[in-house]
């Protein structure tokens, strides 16, 4: 299983706006079922990604400022970062391909 990256309001800007890779940002909270319920499809997309994607958690409740700098209103929000910015953005819980169609994403080896 991939390791997923935490980030909150201390660490988002290294750990997503200054990565070197486009970011998969993953806005949740503990409490929230259908986040829970898309986690595993984010660990799949980042064992298919490999190193050319990041993916990073980063939860509401501990980064309140991000989630306002962001305006995330409703969980999971899932956010693409390219070069630093929003590129995309897919709000509920989907299956990857769903989520990979709404960001932009090619799965890998198609």
């Amino acid at each position: 299983m991939t390791q997923l990256t935490h980030a909150d309001d201390t660490t988002f800007d290294l750990e997503v706006l200054q990565a070197t890779v486009p970011v998969v940002v993953d806005f949740w909270a503990e409490w929230c079922g259908p986040c829970r319920m898309v986690a595993p499809e984010l660990e799949a997309l980042a064992a298919e990604h490999g190193d050319t994607v990041k993916v990073v958690k980063v939860d509401v409740d501990s980064a309140p400022a991000v989630a306002r700098r962001y305006a995330i209103s409703g969980i999971p929000t899932i956010a693409l970062f390219r070069d630093g910015q929003p590129a995309a953005f897919s709000v509920g819980a989907k299956p990857r391909h769903m989520i990979e169609a709404d960001l932009g994403l090619t799965p890998a080896g198609r």
